[in-house]
């Protein structure tokens, strides 16, 4: 599948402001990829937390950490290490490449998800699992990814422990989707998703347990829980610390 370049949202960040270029750059103020790349590498690493292969040490967001204290009263133990990406496509307006799960999948089916999955023992690296999982899934080549800084770590109801890598994708890019896991794939502009009017605040009873999640509706799309979570937490990385 080619990749196919999306309208794009009149929105615009809410922290995303022009950026100046450094002295001696070219006159004018960053585009709205460069000056979305500029923070996203100033203000990310790729430090590895311990947290995220010890379950004693807290993570830092999870699908409860608008309510951090129904943890205990869910009974659940996220314990299991994961890495997932977001891939930022480097466009004049930026979109970010999304997939939809197929439903037969024993976890998440037909939810709209990051290229990813566990972190496999012959992983190098949370980053090396990231893109692995994204030529797995999509066929995303490597060459035309360039990887920018992990996120927090987020713990999950499905018990997994996930470390987001934000990447820098090529716009040339083209997708071979794996019809075992992935039923679709697309691309949402970036600057709809880091809209903070766009970061809806929902709730649901689950097991007994009334959970509130971000949810960001894009079309006919319903990007919600842990994809929506970790877009949350993209944005207060690169627009609000």
């Amino acid at each position: 599948m080619k990749n196919d370049p999306r309208e794009t949202s009149a929105l615009t960040p809410a922290a995303a402001t022009p950026v100046a270029r450094p002295p001696g750059g070219p006159a004018g103020p960053l585009s709205a990829a460069d000056a979305f790349f500029s923070l996203a590498r100033s203000k990310l690493d790729f430090a590895v937390p311990e947290a995220l292969t010890d379950p004693s040490r807290p993570a830092t967001r999870g699908d409860l950490d608008l309510d951090p204290e129904l943890w205990e009263k869910a009974g659940v133990i996220a314990a299991r290490p994961a890495a997932v990406l977001v891939p930022v496509v480097d466009r004049p307006e930026p979109g970010i490449i999304l997939t939809q799960r197929t439903t037969s999948l024993p976890s998440h089916a037909g939810q709209i998800a990051f290229p990813g999955g566990k972190i496999d023992p012959e992983d190098e690296s949370p980053l090396a699992a990231a893109l692995r999982e994204a030529d797995e899934e999509v066929g995303l080549d490597r060459k035309l990814i360039e990887p920018i800084g992990y996120l927090d770590l987020f713990c999950t109801f499905s018990g997994f422990r996930i470390l987001p890598l934000v990447a820098r994708v090529d716009p040339g890019y083209v997708l071979t989707l794996n019809p075992a896991e992935v039923e679709d794939a697309f691309e949402v502009p970036l600057a709809f998703l880091m809209n903070v009017e766009n970061h809806a605040l929902q709730s649901r009873d689950w097991k007994g347990v009334l959970r509130r999640f971000y949810a960001m509706p894009w079309r006919d799309r319903y990007i919600w829980g842990v994809t929506a979570g970790i877009l949350r937490n993209l944005y207060e990385r690169v627009y609000e610390r």
